[in-house]
């Protein structure tokens, strides 16, 4: 059953949050340095960690409810990175040699995303797992 669309959505998440980081920069300070996450141990450590929950995720096909719990721990783990992130683009000084926020602040949106469609059609397929249980 690996051969699912929620296994797709799920590798594509983890491909996102464990790949991208090192092809894309978070932003740009005041002083032209390029930020990347492997600057940041904090930024690395939760970005590896969602893509390490997603691709863990893939593996528990035969448990669908655990499956779409840790889906939405995975949720809420990009939720609090997209908030980290935030909090320190607003803390970046603006004004004239305003800093560049790169497009790496995204990924956990696209990986937010993924994930929201893996749970979606996990919950389909435990939906039709328990109509055909009431046939039986």
């Amino acid at each position: 059953m690996i051969q699912r669309i929620q296994t797709i959505y799920l590798l594509l998440a983890a491909i996102i949050s464990a790949g991208l980081i090192f092809i894309v920069p978070l932003y740009g300070n005041t002083q032209g340095e390029t930020i990347w996450v492997s600057d940041k141990i904090l930024y690395l450590t939760l970005f590896l960690a969602s893509a390490a929950l997603s691709f863990i995720t893939i593996f528990l096909f035969k448990k669908r409810q655990l499956q779409f719990v840790l889906g939405r721990l995975n949720i809420i783990l990009n939720f609090i990175l997209l908030g980290v992130l935030i909090y320190q683009s607003q803390i970046l000084s603006g004004g004239a040699a305003a800093p560049e926020k790169g497009i790496g602040m995204l990924i956990p949106v696209i990986s937010i995303v993924f994930i929201a469609l893996a749970n979606k059609a996990i919950k389909r397929d435990e939906d039709l797992v328990k109509s055909v249980d009431r046939l039986r």
